[in-house]
C-alpha cells in the first residue's frame, strides 16, 4: 500500500482507491449499516479493481442478517437500488469502451499483450503455478555489494514483505464476520491466482492489495484482545519491509528528480 501510494502510477492508484473505499465499507457494515452507502463504497471498490465485485454478495449477507425485517428490507432496497444505478453506468462505460457490454479490457488487452494469447481468456489454470510462487516463493536477492539485499523489480512474496497477514488465522469472532470476511477473501482473491501476470514492475505483490483489507479486518479481530509478542514482532517486520522496500525503489529503481 505504501509504494502504490508513494509512486501513483495508474495501477498503483486503483489499488489504493479499491483498498480505501473497501475498508470504507467494511466500516460501514460494522457501524451505521445504511445499506445504500456500503454499496456505493463496494461499486467504487468494485471500479478500481473488478474483482473486488466478488464481495459485494458477502455485504448483502452481512446487512441481511442485522436487524429486524424491517430494517433489513430497508437496508437492502437502499443497496440494491444503488447495485443497480452501478451496474448501468459500468455496462454503458464498457460498450463505450469496447463495444461490448461484458467486456472490462482484460481480455482485449490479453489478446493484444505480448506476454498474453490471441484468443481466449487471460485467467487460466495453467497460470496457477507461476502465481502460487509469485505470491509466496518469491524470495529477494543477495549479494556481496552494497545494499546487499534487493527486491526483484517485478514481484516479492507476502511471505517475505507480510508475515503479519497470519494473524488473520487467529480471528475467532463475531463468528459470522469471520466466516464472512474469508469468504471475501477468497473470492476476491481467486481472480489474481489464475491471471496471466503477477503485476509486473512493482515492490511486493500489488494484486494482493484487492484481498488484504479483509485479512486486515481479521488480524484487528484477532487483536482485540491483545498480541503476543510474536504478532507485535510480525507486525513491526511487516511495516518496515514496507518501508525498506520504498526506499529501495527510490534510491536505486527510480530516485525522485530535484524538482520532486
Amino acid at each position: 500500500m505504501l509504494f502504490c501510494g508513494v509512486f501513483g502510477d495508474v495501477w498503483y492508484i486503483a489499488h489504493v482507491s479499491a483498498a480505501c473505499f473497501t475498508l470504507l465499507a467494511l466500516v460501514e457494515l460494522r457501524g451505521s449499516q445504511r445499506g445504500w452507502l456500503v454499496m456505493l463504497f463496494a461499486a467504487c471498490a468494485a471500479f478500481s479493481r473488478f474483482s473486488l465485485v466478488l464481495a459485494i454478495p458477502v455485504y448483502a449477507w452481512l446487512l441481511w442478517r442485522e436487524g429486524s425485517p424491517e430494517r433489513r428490507r430497508a437496508q437492502l432496497a437502499g443497496f440494491a437500488a444503488v447495485g443497480v444505478a452501478a451496474a448501468a453506468i459500468w455496462v454503458s462505460y464498457n460498450y463505450a469502451r469496447w463495444g461490448v457490454w461484458y467486456d472490462i479490457g482484460y481480455t482485449a488487452w490479453y489478446h493484444q499483450d505480448q506476454v498474453g494469447q490471441p484468443t481466449g481468456s487471460p485467467f487460466r489454470l495453467e497460470y496457477l503455478p507461476m502465481q502460487l510462487r509469485a505470491f509466496f516463493l518469491s524470495a529477494p536477492e543477495f549479494s556481496s555489494t552494497y545494499p546487499y539485499v534487493s527486491p526483484t523489480q517485478w514481484n516479492l512474496a507476502l511471505t517475505f514483505t507480510s508475515p503479519a497477514l497470519l494473524l488473520a488465522f487467529l480471528a475467532r469472532g463475531p463468528v459470522a464476520l469471520v466466516v464472512a470476511l474469508w469468504i471475501a477473501t477468497v473470492l476476491t482473491a481467486a481472480p489474481n491466482f489464475f491471471y496471466y501476470v503477477t503485476g509486473f514492475t512493482q515492490f511486493g505483490m500489488r494484486h494482493a492489495l484487492d484481498f488484504e483489507p479483509f485479512l486486515f479486518a481479521l488480524m484487528c479481530l484477532a487483536a482485540r484482545n491483545g498480541l503476543r509478542w510474536w504478532g507485535f514482532a510480525l507486525c513491526a517486520y511487516s511495516a518496515l519491509a514496507g518501508a525498506w522496500g520504498v526506499w529501495f525503489w527510490m534510491t536505486f529503481v527510480r530516485p525522485l528528480s530535484p524538482h520532486g
